[in-house]
């Protein structure tokens, strides 16, 4: 069925075990946009592509007689509606459709699956481009972001998900001959082992990141043997249906029922994700999004669950060697897909005797005032700030962000919206900054999800260490960056921000930022504290969607 493939994609299922051990740089797609890698009309074409799709039935996936047709997706450049319509089917059609390819989805080998899974990831290289457009008009990212997010980042995620299922799948031999001296004759054995799948999968995706939060899980369950149901958020559709597809055109063409991995789309005047969730038949669910509906999800009985929920990031200031660099990388993390990111920093903790720069004392007021410099400096500067932004994707983030200053604290920079050269109607607003008081926690301790940084100043850098570990574990972090040139202050925080499952990126300047993430490197969410329960990709993200099961027998003769 598939030897084909297996010959063709085994060496980069090889180079990406190697690279999940190895944990150094591996990127199997290039993420640079450029013609020479993608070729030279690939932007114009995928632009096209994008276009053509507007206002339009979505008619590539191979589900059969939808119910209806639905689409609610708008543009945060264009605040406008796509009009793009994707075929509904209620949740029993499609639990039932997934019921019926899981018998013969579980059946193909694992080196089969992976490789299958591989050669739709190659058919989603070819339109990264389109996909890039799709995030852009829906999400709000920036071009460069969609790009490389939901196309190669995506993919590169995608791919970490089959090599790790891959490899788990076949760490043990399929059969052995079990032999045991007893003295005076052995005991022999024919024993063999199956890896079986748990049934049928639910992937619920983000409205901000359609593709690089939703393949992790699908690719996870898919490669373990486990039919799955994309349901993606209602304003965000387009870029995961390509990829899903593509996804079924694979399995079509080596003669597989392509319901192993379906779409699944809300109806206006029908909501099918508590639905799918609490139906008894779906065993796996994979969830990106707000902590009470990821809650709600992880109460579910019956059910194996992999969730990233919110958290409240934190970056602790102690002491640098460049005020001025930090400051930009700060402001550039803050300002990047305007805050909208699940690794964004949130709460800025200050000691109020200031910060130690290059052996001088710099008073709080002045460091406070230095970040507000630099994100006012890159909102101001047309050629990044729009870039780098983007657009709002949801409008009661907006509000939020203009709603500030209920949070009871001193205003220091206040949201301006700006223009967008290329989008005149674009949903925009830029950073907004407040100082709370250390004792005011409930003030700082809930995500503000969009950009708005709270300064807080503390007593001094062990108090800062203790409100960012209590934070994290009280309400979850997903990311934490500090800077301090002291060894003993960078050990204290290693140590609690790891008690509180919370990776800690250490004196960033420069080009690499504490929102970023890499596949076979950097593992997403610990699982380790309330912003979520699992991490991808760790063994445990994989192992969990199926069950080793022994058969046994006397050697005859």
């Amino acid at each position: 069925m598939a030897i084909n493939l297996a010959d063709k994609h085994q060496t980069t299922l090889d180079t990406a075990v190697r690279a999940l051990h190895e944990r150094t740089f591996f990127a199997h797609y290039p993420e640079n946009p450029t013609p020479e890698v993608y070729g030279e009309n690939a932007d114009k074409e995928g632009r096209e592509k994008y276009t053509s799709r507007l206002n339009n039935k979505f008619e590539e996936l191979l589900q059969e007689n939808p119910e209806s047709w639905t689409g609610q997706e708008d543009s945060p450049y264009e605040q406008q509606p796509l009009g793009v319509k994707y075929p509904f089917f209620s949740p029993e059609t499609l639990i039932s459709r997934s019921e019926e390819a899981f018998h013969q989805w579980r059946k193909v080998k694992p080196a089969d699956r992976a490789a299958i899974l591989v050669e739709s990831l190659e058919r989603m290289k070819t339109r990264f481009f389109e996909i890039a457009y799709a995030t852009m008009h829906t999400t709000g990212q920036a071009y460069m972001m969609s790009f490389q997010a939901s196309g190669p980042h995506a993919a590169d995620r995608a791919l970490e998900a089959i090599a790790s299922g891959y490899e788990e799948m076949t760490r043990f031999p399929e059969s052995t001959e079990w032999e045991k001296p007893m003295g005076k004759y052995n005991l022999k054995l024919n024993k063999s082992w199956k890896a079986v799948p748990k049934g049928v999968a639910l992937v619920i995706g983000c409205s901000t990141f359609p593709t690089w939060n939703t393949v992790p899980g699908m690719y996870a369950s898919l490669v373990t043997g486990n039919p799955v149901i994309v349901k993606p958020h209602p304003k965000a559709v387009l870029p995961i249906a390509i990829v899903v597809a593509e996804v079924q055109k694979v399995l079509a063409e080596n003669g597989l029922n392509p319901n192993i991995c379906q779409l699944a789309v809300d109806a206006e005047d029908r909501l099918i994700t508590k639905e799918l969730a609490e139906n008894p038949k779906v065993k796996l669910i994979d969830y990106t999004g707000g902590t009470e509906f990821g809650n709600y999800i992880e109460s579910l009985k019956g059910k194996t669950v992999f969730t990233e929920k919110a958290g409240v990031n934190s970056i602790i200031l102690d002491s640098v060697d460049d005020l001025d660099k930090v400051a930009q990388n700060l402001a550039f993390s803050v300002s990047l897909y305007s805050g909208q990111m699940c690794t964004a920093p949130q709460n800025f903790f200050i000691p109020e005797k200031g910060i130690k720069v290059g052996g001088e004392t710099v008073p709080y007021e002045e460091v406070v005032q230095k970040l507000a410099d630099a994100v006012t400096g890159l909102v101001n500067n047309p050629k990044a700030g729009p870039h780098i932004l983007g657009a709002i994707q949801n409008p009661a983030t907006t509000e939020r962000v203009k709603g500030a200053s209920t949070i009871g604290g001193n205003a220091v920079l206040t949201t301006c919206d700006f223009s967008n050269p290329m989008f005149a109607n674009a949903r925009t607003c830029s950073p907004v900054i407040y100082e709370v008081d250390a004792s005011n926690k409930e003030s700082y301790s809930r995500e503000l999800f969009g950009p708005i940084m709270l300064i807080i100043k503390t007593k001094d850098t062990d108090q800062s260490i203790e409100l960012a570990s209590d934070m994290a574990r009280e309400h979850g972090a997903i990311s934490c960056g500090a800077y301090t040139t002291d060894p003993a202050v960078k050990e204290k925080i290693m140590d609690e921000m790891s008690l509180a499952g919370t990776p800690v990126s250490f004196n960033l300047t420069g080009g690499i930022f504490v929102n970023q993430n890499a596949s076979f490197s950097d593992f997403h969410v610990t699982g380790g504290n309330p912003a979520g329960n699992a991490s991808f990709t760790n063994p445990e993200f994989v192992i969990k969607r199926f069950t080793w099961v022994g058969f046994r027998e006397p050697v005859v003769g």
